[in-house]
């Protein structure tokens, strides 16, 4: 989603809002920032969030606020962080860090705005209707990241073809995840390789898994872990595929001037 996409949901106007939502919003509007994974590998993206802002004149602390929510991977935490920004009465909600932030927001937030990135298909994770009518109150970015998985694979084989076993990290708690690996298993049958899928939940979980992959001497891809996974997807959210505006009628009142 290019940023006077993302400005033309949460920024349209006060006017957008009914009544009755518009009489609830903070003096100031507040941005919903959620997130599955940790602050520290978002640094770099969240500062070019923030500029973003500032280049449609919007600017944190001023004329608007940005209430940051870090589940550090630890989904079962998500739920919790996003019916608390609804209950904040949040103007909108930015949900990062893959289909668990999204799907969480979706959860908790009935009529919230809710603005997601996310590399699988939100038709089939449930977060739109459809991709040309979401519907709702939900739009986004999708990147469909998981149909290329299958390729990553073949191109590693032409890359290394002496490696006969391939080890893949996979995060069970994310909802790509038996997506991917099934993509990945029948590509592996084809190339007559074999296919290590190793769980982590955790940061910690996959270095360990990388180390014991390591010791078995499995190359490793890169791994199916939604916090990393989704820190590469932002950052190539210009050839993302933008969802329209939801039928929320979304947006934060226009900085005067």
């Amino acid at each position: 989603m290019r940023r006077r996409e993302f400005i033309a949901l949460v920024g349209g106007g006060a006017a957008a809002w009914p009544v009755a939502a518009r009489a609830q919003q903070p003096a100031m509007p507040v941005i919903g920032f959620l997130n599955s994974a940790s602050a520290g590998p978002y640094r770099q993206l969240v500062d070019a969030f923030r500029r973003g802002l500032n280049e449609t004149g919007f600017v944190e602390g001023r004329n608007v606020m940005i209430d940051y929510r870090w589940a550090e991977g630890q989904y079962d935490r998500l739920p919790g962080f996003a019916a608390d920004l609804v209950r904040r009465n949040v103007t909108v909600i930015v949900a990062t860090g893959g289909p668990p932030a999204a799907l969480a927001a979706k959860a908790a937030a009935t009529t919230t705005p809710i603005v997601f990135i996310t590399a699988s298909d939100p038709v089939k994770l449930g977060l739109v209707a459809s991709l040309n009518r979401p519907g709702g109150n939900a739009t986004g970015a999708g990147l469909f990241a998981v149909a290329v998985e299958p390729k990553k694979l073949e191109l590693l084989h032409a890359v290394a073809p002496q490696a006969a076993v391939i080890g893949v990290l996979a995060n069970p708690g994310n909802p790509n995840a038996e997506t991917i690996t099934t993509g990945l298993q029948a590509a592996a049958r084809t190339l007559g390789l074999q296919l290590q899928v190793v769980n982590a939940s955790t940061e910690n979980d996959a270095s360990r898994s990388q180390l014991s992959s390591g010791r078995a001497s499995a190359r490793s891809l890169p791994p199916i872990h939604s916090s990393m996974r989704d820190a590469h997807s932002w950052s190539r959210s210009r050839r993302a595929t933008p969802f329209p505006r939801s039928t929320s009628g979304a947006s934060l009142p226009r900085p005067a001037g």
